[in-house]
């Protein structure tokens, strides 16, 4: 053999060890690729299945280790079980509370969604009930603290967010005096939620001076062996003061600009409406507290609140809370708005800054604009996330073509109000957003309330964003550019995967 000529002695040793190790490796592959078929389809949406199909077939690696870490969609056995039993304990101490008016005009299809919400999240619709807007976001923060400077036997709080900073301070200043002065004071705030915004730890070290007895939702430990899977959260927003009076919505216990100074250079600014109740249903906002506190604690609120009085006049409203997240069997707040959807008549007005709707739900909204509906979408202009945002985005054009009509609020603001209203009978609002993640992921609180005057004064808050807002026409939808429709398409596939 010329001296030229590479030696190729190592190929009889090296050969075998190398191919032993590629059909090791295409043996593992395949079998990751045929447990992924059998196992992750089980109780789950298609679309989610083959989202995380895909996944591990294109990275089967990170693929299968992103399913470990985020693919079950369910909280803890030990969870779910105070779920159930807070509920068992709701049924039978809320029998015969049904108090719903008899004399009211109500449709005929509302009573069949009442009781689809008693027997997925178990509280009763009751009457009696008055209820106030309130869109301005820092008269919110000062009347719910006017709230607890009138308590005189307990505070429980409970926010996504909790953060104490300029805006914020005169809340929780109330908390402290509410503290001084004997009200017991109980607090939760999601754990992940919170500690991701400056000021998390000045904010708990303020709490634990005023003596606020607090705890984190659904908190990643592991030194502590607390754990389930990191973005399932506690979306929750209320407030309730000596069971008399019950605030729920959408807005944090943060500056609008959320402290971030990226969102201070951009002027970002939230919109967000909260609601202030009176009446029986403020013991079942309470409920959701006395849950949440049990599941963190181990301690269950019992006997605490004040006997429930139920006023008769005119005017008054039936509100019905229902609860909603993997603590349920089933997606509670998405039933409700699919079967209200069907059920409309005239019209429909959606107002949801994250809006990504499954399969069922787009049909439910369209189908009802084909069938002459009007039916109307409040998003925001500009989007804080933007995965989010392009995977909204991609619904647009289906909705378009359907007939709906989807004004936009215009940016800096972002529009963070979370409410619905159906014809001139039922007005919804909370913590819910219109997506996957409020679906599946997250624990939320949404609030039906049945009354001509809470629907007109939603209605009104819809007319002063229609007024502010630029209606999208499908023309100037379809002119976006070839980038933005790539990134509105591989936005909602990772949408898909929950």
């Amino acid at each position: 053999m010329p001296d030229w000529v590479p030696a190729l002695d190592w190929l009889p040793d090296s050969l075998p060890s190398l191919t032993v190790s590629a059909l090791a490796l295409l043996a593992v592959d395949f079998v990751v690729r045929v447990t992924a078929i059998a196992v992750v389809p089980v109780n789950r949406r298609p679309s989610s299945a083959l989202a995380w199909l895909l996944t591990i077939f294109f990275i089967p690696y990170l693929g299968i280790l992103a399913f470990l870490v985020i693919g079950s969609p369910k909280l803890p056995r030990s969870r779910r079980r105070k779920q159930r039993e807070i509920n068992r304990l709701i049924l039978e101490t809320t029998k015969g509370m049904d108090l719903v008016s008899t004399d009211q005009p109500w449709p005929p299809w509302l009573a069949g969604i009442v009781a689809m919400n008693r027997n997925l999240g178990s509280m009763p619709l009751v009457g009696g009930n008055q209820a106030q807007l309130v869109a301005d976001y820092d008269a919110a923060l000062r009347r719910m603290a006017e709230s607890v400077d009138a308590a005189t036997d307990y505070v429980h709080v409970e926010f996504y967010i909790m953060i104490r900073d300029a805006t914020t301070e005169p809340f929780f200043d109330a908390l402290a005096r509410a503290v001084a002065r004997g009200v017991r004071v109980r607090l939760l705030l999601d754990h992940i939620g919170s500690l991701r915004y400056p000021g998390y730890r000045r904010t708990i070290r303020f709490l634990e001076d005023a003596g606020v007895e607090w705890h984190p939702m659904l908190p990643v430990q592991l030194h502590k062996l607390k754990y389930q899977r990191p973005d399932l959260r506690n979306h929750r927003k209320l407030l309730v003061v000596d069971g008399d009076v019950g605030w729920v919505g959408s807005q944090n216990v943060i500056d609008r600009s959320y402290d971030k100074r990226a969102n201070v250079k951009r002027g970002l600014r939230w919109q967000d409406l909260m609601v202030r109740l009176e009446g029986p249903v403020v013991s079942g906002v309470d409920a959701l507290f006395i849950t949440d506190w049990y599941s963190e604690t181990d301690e269950l609120l019992e006997g605490e609140a004040r006997p429930v009085t139920f006023p008769e006049g005119p005017g008054e409203l039936e509100c019905q809370v229902v609860p909603s997240g993997p603590g349920f069997d089933g997606e509670n707040n998405l039933k409700l708005f699919n079967a209200l959807f069907y059920s409309a008549h005239r019209r429909i007005s959606i107002t949801s800054p994250y809006f990504v709707p499954d399969e069922s739900m787009l049909a439910a909204i369209t189908s009802a604009a084909e069938r002459g509906v009007d039916v109307e979408l409040f998003v925001s202009e500009l989007g804080d996330q933007a995965l989010v945002h392009y995977a909204e985005c991609s619904y647009y054009e289906n909705l378009l073509r359907a007939g709906v009509r989807i004004f936009r609020y215009p940016a800096p603001a972002v529009l963070h109000a979370k409410h619905l209203t159906i014809d001139d009978e039922v007005g919804l609002i909370g913590s819910s957003n219109m997506d996957m993640r409020s679906f599946l992921l997250d624990l939320e609180l949404t609030l039906m309330v049945c009354g001509r005057e809470f629907v007109d004064d939603l209605r009104a808050v819809e007319d002063d964003y229609r007024a502010k807002c630029t209606e999208l026409t499908l023309a100037q939808w379809m002119s976006r550019s070839r980038t933005h429709v790539i990134k509105e398409n591989l936005s909602r596939l990772t949408s898909a995967l929950q």
